[in-house]
Order: C-alpha cells, then sequence, then structure tokens
C-alpha cells in the first residue's frame, strides 16, 4: 500500500507555511487535512476560499450537508472532523449520529436538508421531486440548493482526499453507524 505523508510547516511553500501560521493562530493546529492539501502550492488557499465563501446557509445547516455526505462517502476523517464541528454548533452526540444517516426527526427544516443532501450524494444530483418539495416547504429557496451543491462539492473535495490517501485521523475519532 501506498502510504501518503502529511507535511509540515518547513515542507510546503512560502505562502502555505503563512496559510499554517494563521490557522494555528485561528484553531491552534493545522488540521492534517489541510496540510495535505499544502503539499501544492494553491490547492490549500484555493480549499479555503471555497470553504469560507459567504453562503445562504447558516454555520448549523453547512454541518448537516457535511455530516451527510461524509457518511454517504465513507470518510472517516471528515466524519470525526464535523462531529466536533457538528456538536460546536449546537448538535447533541445523538443528532450527529442521525443526521449522518440521513434523517433529523428532532427537527423538520433540518430533516429536509438531511434528505436532500442524502439524495444528491447518492443519486449524483438526481433527485426526485417529492425530495425537492419537501426541501423548498420546509422553508428553503432556490438559492438555498446552489449553496446546498456548493457545500457538498467542498466537502466532496476532502472526502474523496482522504479516501485516496487515509492519512492520519486529528480529531477524536466519530463513532461508527
Amino acid at each position: 500500500m501506498t502510504k501518503f505523508n502529511v507535511p509540515v510547516r518547513g515542507e510546503v511553500s512560502e505562502n502555505n507555511q503563512a496559510i499554517f501560521d494563521n490557522l494555528k493562530k485561528g484553531l491552534g493546529f493545522v488540521p492534517n487535512l489541510y496540510a495535505y492539501f499544502a503539499k501544492n502550492d494553491t490547492a490549500l488557499g484555493d480549499y479555503l476560499a471555497l470553504q469560507n465563501r459567504k453562503s445562504t446557509l447558516k454555520a448549523k445547516e453547512r454541518e448537516v450537508v457535511n455530516l451527510v455526505t461524509s457518511q454517504v462517502n465513507g470518510c472517516r476523517y471528515c466524519q470525526s472532523a464535523h462531529t466536533v464541528l457538528g456538536k460546536m454548533n449546537g448538535f447533541t452526540d445523538e443528532q450527529v449520529l442521525e443526521i449522518r444517516s440521513g434523517v433529523a426527526s428532532f427537527d423538520t427544516k433540518v430533516d429536509a436538508l438531511a434528505k436532500l443532501t442524502k439524495a444528491i450524494v447518492e443519486n449524483k444530483g438526481k433527485v426526485s421531486d417529492q425530495i425537492k418539495t419537501n426541501f423548498f416547504e420546509a422553508g428553503y429557496t432556490e438559492v438555498n440548493l446552489i449553496d446546498v451543491v456548493i457545500v457538498i462539492g467542498d466537502k466532496i473535495i476532502s472526502n474523496y482526499i482522504h479516501n485516496l490517501t487515509q492519512f492520519e485521523i486529528d480529531f477524536p475519532i466519530a463513532p461508527e453507524l
């Protein structure tokens, strides 16, 4: 098996070193996923720009999309990271697990978002009219739909990177479903 190594600060470009410094200042550490992106001179900055773009979705809603997408794609790294972030955004352990399964019985709006996200990822965007109708009836708009797809795309990038490389998970490991 090929072993993929996560670079340290001294092994990345000067531009990426500055990003590492900002991440360390803001988060207290540089997550391995971000460090791995830094092997490429522009990927880390590009990825962070995508991840930090202005969105019509609240942080809590983005975590729903992140959790569901990471579960469908089987990415243990992102399941673990977003379990931590989901709890930081107000979800309980039980709610995080339920969201990862693609439902949220505790909140109809979150449920519609989780079901839509799961259907989009599993079916490559081909989603039933009923799931879309439920999403819109829950109070979401077409503008929100665009943002859901952008967040899914962001998460697919990181899911695929980790699924390909399997570098060390530097978050508490999320429980299996």
